[in-house]
């Protein structure tokens, strides 16, 4: 029997890329595809793609693609047969993995037994050391007290990691460098493993030094069989989360490829693993790659975000294979017969902002392009005209490239990352683009802080003005001042469309006189000057020098007259200067005025009206996306005023405290 005989139709229980990329899949299967979703994805490429789709609540995660009963209630009355989970979400709850059991719907993932073995850090390291798979140094057990835990970490050696016992993508993971800071360290890192996992609770591990992250793709069925597919190097992180993945691994050799796959499939086999899963290991990479310099990290239960690197080098469909264990087949090849031809790189593209530390970034998605070349696959979720919401990962899209050699995928990457083209959230598309040609990274050796420790070289910090790209948009919003002087013109003329009286019409007695054009750039005043000669209009800025080089400069327009332009990657919101529109707390100057830096949640006030603060201090903490991100006094001063209560939702630019002299 194929597998569309067996599982005829399939629920996904997920949202954004990983959504379409299963539908896809399963299109090409002939199965029937059905998709919930929330209020805020009404309109998404997923719902659009999938045969069937079905509202299950607001936009909020734990009101639709986390409340379990929902998502159990369509497949029922969907008939699904199975529901796939991608990844986040419900994709490692036993519970929900057993509920599906008990409903005769089948779970596209191992068997929750599984899952709770591998869920919890703590407990999985204990089950693999069993294994004899070596792991990190560090406190495992389930004493959480806060002094117990800061003599822990005392004993094991700063550095040390504080890593949320549920957590994962680098959510309720701190890294801690001296004692007196690991209080707050952990209250933090307790804080966000609740709220992304429902668990507070932490393990502590020594911080390995020249750390690589590498993980194991492994496969099993449920006859016995185990397998894996060769390694991803996933070391190129900011914040614990993956920027950058590739497959093989730089400077891997057969000897630690071999003992690395044998400890994940041997973790595998431990738990009675069935389905795709990941065995992660952090490497010592001081010395290169070694086979008695790795240790288990943890195993993530579902599939990867960057599992398309695998079926790149593999030429696999890890999606297809998911759904034929999940049907109960037996994997049709060994380990000997799995092969791996060239190199694979992905990108992950998001709706942050590297130049004000990554901070999550969201709105309207004015343009949306991506190139069609050799060895270049995009997966995405979204398309021009689609919004980027503060409820989800901010995640646009992975952009995977495939090569001879690891020069040529990264040569590949990078000419794909220069031809994207994202308007409207900001992004890190030109971040990405510095990293595909960083020395360090081309040529090695590098390790998990290769970016904190070239993050200026990467862009990653506040960036002169672009004037050229503010050069491209003046001139833009010129035109479009001149076509509507000629409108209003036409109206007054008896009807006639033109005069020969009109600046616009390019006919005139005198040379045309310079012009000034008040900017507003990101924000900020500037003054532009354009001036005509036979060539052409030219623009100039007063102090800021315009470099006409050969980048192509993209302009798309945005909302209330605004003209976003491309450049390099980078973005600049440009629009004419309303005096009627001035910001009047900024106009102040005092910079008392502390506001929310994105849309997200106030989940911590820790002043209030009429407290004395000094520069520094923490005064608030806003989530976005599950992270958290601390709101500092800027100078010393008094609180004056508070703008939000803990738990109310904050829009990006909205007061949160003001201080008072």
């Amino acid at each position: 029997m194929s597998i569309a005989e067996k599982l005829p139709s399939i629920l996904i229980a997920n949202r954004g890329e990983i959504a379409c990329r299963v539908i896809r899949t399963a299109r090409r299967l002939s199965l029937r595809t059905i998709a919930v979703y929330s209020d805020a994805d009404a309109e998404a490429l997923f719902v659009q793609m999938a045969d069937e789709a079905y509202r299950i609540g607001p936009a909020p995660a734990r009101e639709s693609y986390l409340d379990a009963a929902k998502i159990l209630a369509v497949a029922k009355e969907s008939g699904a047969a199975c529901i796939h989970p991608g990844y986040g979400f419900l994709s490692e709850n036993a519970d929900f993995a057993e509920a599906c059991a008990q409903a005769g719907i089948v779970f596209v993932g191992p068997p929750a037994s599984a899952i709770r073995a591998m869920g919890l850090k703590d407990a999985a390291k204990a089950l693999v050391e069993k294994a004899n798979v070596p792991v990190v140094p560090g406190y495992h057990g389930a004493e959480q007290g806060v002094d117990f835990l800061a003599r822990e970490a005392q004993r094991i050696g700063y550095p040390v990691l504080i890593k949320a016992v549920a957590g994962g993508g680098g959510k309720g993971m701190k890294k801690v460098d001296r004692a007196e800071d690991f209080a707050d360290a952990l209250t933090s890192a307790q804080r966000e493993g609740q709220s992304a996992f429902g668990d507070g609770r932490v393990l502590v591990e020594k911080y390995v030094l020249s750390p690589r992250h590498v993980e194991i793709q492994v496969f099993g069925d449920s006859h016995g069989n185990v397998v894996h597919l060769f390694e991803r190097d996933c070391s190129l992180q900011r914040r614990h989360q993956k920027v950058i993945e590739e497959a093989p691994a730089p400077g891997m050799t057969a000897d630690v490829r071999a003992a690395m796959g044998k400890a994940a499939t041997e973790a595998a086999k431990a738990v009675g693993y069935v389905g795709a899963g990941t065995v992660e290991f952090i490497a010592d990479g001081r010395d290169g790659l070694r086979a008695d310099r790795f240790y288990f990290m943890e195993m993530n239960t579902r599939l990867q975000v960057e599992h398309p690197v695998t079926e790149a080098i593999t030429g696999l469909d890890l999606v297809e294979l998911q759904l034929k264990v999940a049907a109960g087949e037996p994997l049709d090849f060994s380990q000997a017969e799995v092969t791996a031809t060239g190199h694979a790189v992905e990108a992950r593209l998001y709706a942050e902002d590297p130049e004000k530390g990554f901070l999550p970034s969201t709105g309207k998605l004015w343009a949306l392009q991506f190139p069609v070349a050799e060895g270049i696959r995009i997966d995405t979720g979204v398309e021009a005209g689609d919004t980027v919401t503060p409820f989800y990962d901010p995640m646009i899209a992975k952009i995977i490239a495939h090569g001879a050699t690891r020069d040529e995928a990264l040569d590949r990457l990078g000419a794909a990352l220069g031809e994207t083209v994202v308007a409207g959230p900001r992004t890190n598309l030109a971040f990405l683009k510095k990293l595909t040609e960083a020395k360090g990274f081309r040529e090695g050796p590098f390790d998990t802080g290769f970016i904190e420790r070239n993050s200026a070289a990467l862009g990653a910090q506040p960036q002169p003005l672009d004037a050229a790209a503010v050069a491209a948009a003046a001139l833009q919003l010129e035109e479009e001042r001149e076509l509507a002087c000629v409108l209003q013109a036409a109206e007054r003329v008896d009807g006639e469309a033109r005069s020969p009286w009109l600046v616009a019409d390019a006919f005139s007695l005198m040379p045309r006189p310079a012009l000034g054009l008040p900017l507003l750039v990101d924000g900020e005043r500037v003054e532009a000057r354009i001036e005509w000669h036979e060539a052409g209009a030219r623009v100039s800025l007063p102090g800021h020098e315009i470099d006409e080089g050969e980048h192509e400069i993209s302009l798309a327009e945005g909302e209330h007259g605004t003209w976003l332009a491309l450049h390099r990657g980078r973005q600049t919101s440009v629009a004419l200067f309303d005096p009627f529109s001035v910001d009047l707390d900024a106009a102040a100057g005092s910079g008392g005025v502390i506001k929310a830096p994105m849309h997200g949640k106030l989940i911590a006030l820790f002043v209030a009206a009429g407290d004395a603060v000094v520069k520094g201090q923490r005064l608030a903490i806003v989530e976005a996306m599950k992270m958290e991100h601390v709101l500092t006094a800027p100078r010393d001063g008094t609180v004056s005023e508070i703008g939000a209560a803990p738990g109310a939702q904050v829009a990006e630019g909205a007061k949160v405290v003001v201080l008072g002299e």
